[in-house]
């Protein structure tokens, strides 16, 4: 029986196309960026569902006033099988912000197409994971295929900026959610060739740092406190985290915990100003045997050496902080499965590996479940041209639709 929907689905290049056109086209994107969030494109996935038959929706909103319509929407779908156990496809709607437009080929809102590689914000990151999903399920139902396992998709909201109104919000309200035998698939990491299995992640920290100075005329600095140059010496400093922290792990790439001054808020509008205050930001990836405390005092301790050296006060504050959940074990059921069904479909041997990043399978894992990340991706998402392969969303399909069968193909 899959064989079939293997075979109907590599038909289904036009689908592919038009769903991520439609996606691509409803920017949604959290306040935090400047958006309204995710409830346009939420809304038309909800009708997409229904038009293919989708009976069984259900909508868990997570409140948030910042947004114009007042809540996150998250989706969660489901297709049933024989049994009621369930192979779930984990994915978030919400997007990052295109960045500077001159850097894209074309509008990043409007799907281009060149062969098998479509380009658009958000097309790889994490619209294919939607795409495989909804591919499935429109092909079990005009089928009148019952798979053995049932096919859930949930469809998230949140997760570029910290989960709260995403998943974390659907593991409070629905602790329930997921049984403890579900198969839950995060299809939003990978790699070009589809070999990599996500099976642990880094603790994440994301640090602002506040320097304060006083400000003056740039001809006489000497009546000032220049809080950019002290903000320069604390992020050279920074390197230095490298060698307080400085075990390897090689299930991870990188194998050490990474510290990297990103962002930078804008100081004084002119030349001839020394300024009084910066603002710049830190993103911390931290391997899952040091506690997050110990980096914050780190760096504290870095930047108390320059505020006794420039004369400065330096604030510093937790934007996220995510200590690692506990990983997932390569033996577990759902990464078997994915292995053999990766095999199956790719032809590769897939291996275990642990990322940098933060999925939402995090949040699963700290529910005391298992789940597994993965993906055949370019890969390339958060830059210009973001792109994403007809093919992978159609092989990606055909990897879940073969878990679903408890004979494989």
């Amino acid at each position: 029986m899959p064989h079939r929907i293997i075979s109907a689905l590599d038909a289904r290049r036009d689908a592919v196309i038009e769903l991520q056109r439609e996606l691509t086209s409803r920017p949604a994107l959290g306040p935090e960026s400047g958006g309204e969030g995710e409830r346009a494109k939420a809304d038309w996935l909800l009708d997409h569902l229904r038009a293919i038959g989708v009976t069984d929706i259900e909508q868990i909103n997570a409140p948030d006033p910042r947004v114009p319509c007042g809540h996150r929407p998250n989706i969660i779908a489901r297709v049933p099988g024989v049994s009621p156990r369930t192979v779930w496809v984990l994915a978030h709607m919400d997007v990052v912000p295109p960045g500077d437009p001159a850097l894209w080929d074309g509008d990043p809102w409007t799907l281009r197409v060149d062969g098998d590689v479509l380009y658009g914000r958000g097309v790889e990151d994490n619209q294919q994971a939607i795409v495989s999903g909804l591919l499935l399920a429109r092909e079990l139902l005009e089928q009148g295929v019952t798979p053995d396992l049932s096919l859930g998709l949930a469809f998230v909201a949140d997760e570029e900026t910290g989960n709260a109104h995403g998943m974390a919000h659907v593991a409070a309200v629905r602790p329930d959610l997921f049984g403890p035998d579900d198969l839950i698939v995060v299809p939003d990491f990978g790699d070009s060739d589809g070999t990599m299995i996500e099976v642990a992640e880094k603790s994440m920290l994301w640090l602002r740092v506040a320097v304060t100075g006083k400000q003056c005329h740039a001809s006489t600095p000497d009546e000032g406190v220049n809080s950019l140059s002290a903000a320069a010496a604390l992020i050279l400093r920074i390197r230095h985290l490298n060698e307080r922290f400085p075990d390897a792990d090689p299930l991870f790439n990188p194998a050490t915990s990474t510290f990297v001054p990103t962002k930078k808020e804008a100081n004084v509008p002119n030349v001839n100003t020394v300024p009084g205050s910066d603002v710049f930001y830190v993103d911390c990836r931290v391997l899952p045997r040091y506690d997050l405390d110990e980096v914050v005092a780190a760096l504290r301790g870095l930047a108390d050496e320059v505020e006794r050296e420039h004369g400065v006060t330096i604030a510093i504050t937790q934007v996220l902080r995510e200590q690692a959940a506990p990983p997932t074990s390569p033996d577990a059921e759902v990464v078997t499965r994915l292995r053999a069904a990766i095999s199956d479909v790719y032809g590769v041997t897939a291996r275990p590996a642990g990322i940098g990043g933060g999925t939402v399978a995090a949040i699963v894992r700290r529910m005391g479940l298992s789940a597994a990340v993965w993906s055949k991706l370019v890969p390339n998402a958060h830059v210009p041209n973001e792109a994403t392969r007809v093919s992978c969303n159609i092989g990606d399909a055909k990897v879940i639709a073969t878990m679903l069968f408890e004979g494989g193909r």
